[in-house]
């Protein structure tokens, strides 16, 4: 599944592999891509996306789905 997430205070490198490791915490296999600019997270995982924003929260960073 694709999931798109709005994540307020990602401004960095740091803050994509604080992301990044959270997410594949979760699923190894899983696909993480950040925009900084725009401030959203692309994530292709069988996670189900409220599993995926905690862990996303619990790194740190506040966000919320994005209806595609």
């Amino acid at each position: 599944m694709n999931h798109q997430l709005k994540v307020t205070g990602m401004s960095c490198g740091h803050c994509v592999a604080a992301i990044e490791k959270a997410v594949k915490g979760l699923d190894a296999q899983a696909e993480v891509s950040a925009d900084l600019e725009k401030g959203e997270v692309a994530v292709s995982s069988d996670v189900e996306l409220a599993s995926i924003s905690e862990a996303i929260k619990e790194a740190g960073y506040e966000n919320q789905a994005i209806n595609a």
